[in-house]
């Protein structure tokens, strides 16, 4: 068997370098285009039921009393800004992705919590002058030592099924 020089090894290299990375871009590009992902740089809620795990879920916020008045994105994405919002789109994009196609997740599908804490401040974001005054009144309620402590995710703990009441 015939040794390789250097340039010829720094050549074969390269060919395997390019194919890996070839192949990794277009496994990338079909999947992106299989999974409709251009539709999730949009506001489109209907981008939501892509995935048929989400269906119910999309039908049942349909219906719901957000539905004619707030967006997937008004509740599920930052309000701080595009770079915050984008982060937030790919990392759960990525996580999504992910988990369906390892079919590493739980049927009752469960909110993390950093997406937890996205929906809590979109909830403080919309509905301000309300959700300020019970802040207000909590932390009076604390201070006097009625409550052991505020909670920070207090309006979603209580209201739950708001955007996606059936």
């Amino acid at each position: 068997m015939k040794k390789l020089t250097r340039p010829r090894l720094a050549t074969v290299l390269l060919i395997v370098i390019a194919i890996l990375i070839g192949g990794l871009v277009g496994v990338g590009t079909f999947t992106f285009g299989y999974a409709q992902g251009a539709s999730y740089l949009k506001a489109d809620s209907q981008s939501c039921a892509n995935c048929h795990v989400m269906q119910g879920h999309f039908d049942a916020w349909l219906k719901s009393s957000h539905g004619k008045f707030a967006g997937c994105n008004d509740c599920h994405a930052p309000h701080d800004g595009v770079a915050s919002k984008y982060y937030c789109k790919a990392r759960n994009g990525f996580f999504h992705s992910l988990a369906f196609t390892t079919g590493d997740f739980e049927e009752n599908l469960r909110i993390t919590d950093y997406n937890r804490r996205v929906t809590e401040q979109a909830c403080r974001n919309c509905h301000q002058d309300l959700v300020h005054q019970i802040d207000i009144n909590a932390i009076g309620e604390l201070q006097s030592g009625k409550t052991e402590r505020l909670e920070s995710n207090a309006c979603i703990r209580c209201h739950s099924s708001v955007g996606h009441d059936t």
